[in-house]
């Protein structure tokens, strides 16, 4: 039972798209968007050493990474086609852990069949002949697979195309001169692109962030890509600075920022959905070594700690909103019609411009 009469809806496919002025029915959802295709982090590289496997659910789907032999990390829907083992949860002595791995292969351990990263099956051990089925073909769905930044990346599409662009190389997060990676972790009810759209919308930072002053900046759109510039009062321990904010995204999931001031701070923001409801954030910050050695405490920390303590101001409110897909916006709103346009590009047969 609706709580409220609604003042206009129209399907679209699956979705229904909510007018303003709706107030949702009790099961209704509070997004309209299809989760976006694109490169996603799905683990840090150091947090997969060689021959350990473990159950991941993203993408609104079950899965099991693991990293091969030879080193390297492949990511497969985690169902064993045999009896639907999952191949994510191991026993015996890797009870607690996932399924063993034996040189490029995962093995399930219901029957001991043997996958690899391609999603193949390569051993089926106590069979004369191996099922027709499965031979010489994918019984598995497997995601591609690239490591940079010092993270796992998976591409996702909801019809497995092969990935549209590459992943960037950040030389802040690839170079000994750099400071080690200071990681914070959040799991969030919302959906990759209400959070992004922070990017284009100012107004908020006066009354989320409580700034003095409304930020401005020009963002560059092109293809999978988004770059801006802020110029900006940074605040520190010892008071505002002043300094740049250098922005950018490669598709959804990749998010990077260069704060450029009293202490040069590198963040790559890393956005992944666990389902069309909820995503897990990922922040991890970079600073320059001086002298060789990493610098702790003071502006440094103050930096990181500003930063965070901006996202916490973000949650409740991502977590608790709904998306409007006709806003009313007045002339003090940013270019939330531009970015949405970018946007759609990583939705695939959807009915973007009704969202």
């Amino acid at each position: 039972m609706p709580l409220f009469c609604a003042v206009g809806s129209v399907s679209c496919g699956s979705h229904k798209i909510f007018f303003p002025g709706q107030v949702f029915s009790t099961m209704s959802k509070r997004f309209p968007m299809p989760i976006p295709h694109g490169w996603y982090a799905v683990s840090y590289s150091d947090e997969l050493a060689v021959g350990e496997s473990r159950a991941v659910t993203y993408f609104g789907r079950e899965l099991v990474i693991f990293r091969t032999e030879s080193g390297q990390a492949r990511l497969l829907d985690a169902y064993c086609p045999h009896l639907g083992a999952h191949l994510g949860y191991g026993i015996h002595e890797n009870t607690g852990g996932g399924g063993r791995i034996e040189g490029e292969s995962i093995v399930c351990p219901f029957h001991g069949w043997k996958f690899n990263g391609e999603g193949e099956c390569t051993e089926v051990p106590y069979a004369r002949n191996m099922p027709p089925k499965i031979t010489q073909q994918k019984c598995l769905t497997s995601y591609p697979v690239t490591e940079t930044n010092q993270v796992i990346w998976a591409w996702y599409h909801p019809q497995d195309e092969a990935p549209l662009w590459q992943v960037l190389d950040h030389e802040e997060a690839n170079s000994e001169d750099w400071a080690p990676l200071q990681r914070y972790e959040w799991e969030m009810n919302t959906h990759p692109q209400e959070m992004a759209e922070n990017a284009a919308d100012p107004a908020h930072f006066l009354f989320v962030h409580r700034t003095a002053s409304m930020p401005e900046w020009e963002t560059v759109y092109e293809g999978p890509m988004s770059r801006g510039i802020q110029r900006a009062k940074m605040p520190t321990p010892r008071g505002e600075v002043d300094g740049a904010i250098h922005t950018g995204s490669m598709g959804p999931g990749q998010g990077f920022t260069k704060f450029e001031g009293i202490a040069d701070t590198f963040l790559m923001g890393l956005t992944t959905p666990i389902d069309e409801d909820r995503i897990q954030l990922r922040f991890a910050f970079t600073q320059p070594k001086v002298n060789g050695e990493v610098k702790t405490g003071g502006v440094n920390a103050g930096i990181i700690a500003n930063i965070v303590g901006q996202l916490e101001e973000d949650k409740p409110i991502w977590e608790h909103k709904v998306y409007r897909p006709l806003p009313v916006l007045c002339d003090g709103d940013g270019p939330i019609a531009k970015f949405r346009k970018w946007y759609s590009q990583f939705y695939s047969n959807f009915d973007s411009e009704a969202a």
